[in-house]
């Protein structure tokens, strides 16, 4: 039987600076600022050892936390712009899109998801909701999972 693991949330000023160099590595390799473990370990100040050992242990809170992702399922007219005035609203409502997907039209429609973080939104959920699905184009738009 394995053993249990426990997790804690613990501010990043009292932290050992090592988990912080490690988490800065990985967000280097995972965004592509460098191609391999030794450039992220060289230009961070830390040993590939070092890395290696804690790397499956140190994850951002940011990283981890995912109640605020919401996915939203809508049926768009298959006319030119009609995606570009629903991202726009999920831009400005400071909602940061992480995934679109996009069905090929079918009887002039197309059915969309998209996945989005609303953590730092400036307004509220319900009024995006209301924003995107009375926009010329948009035959529904509402919640699919989140």
């Amino acid at each position: 039987m394995g053993k249990s693991i426990k997790y804690y949330i613990v501010a990043a000023e009292a932290l050992p600076e090592i988990f912080i160099k490690v988490a800065e590595a990985k967000r280097m390799l995972q965004t592509g600022e460098v191609d391999t473990v030794g450039a992220a370990t060289k230009q961070v100040g830390i040993s590939r050892s070092a890395f290696y050992k804690y790397k499956d242990a140190v994850q951002p809170f940011n990283d981890m936390k995912s109640e605020h992702i919401i996915t939203f399922y809508a049926m768009l007219k298959n006319t030119a712009g009609v995606l570009s005035r629903v991202l726009s609203v999920f831009a400005g409502s400071g909602a940061n899109i992480l995934t679109i997907n996009q069905s090929i039209p079918t009887n002039g429609c197309a059915a969309v998801t998209i996945s989005a973080e609303t953590s730092e939104m400036d307004e509220s959920l319900e009024q995006l909701i209301a924003d995107a699905a009375e926009l010329d184009g948009v035959v529904r738009f509402e919640i699919l999972a989140g």
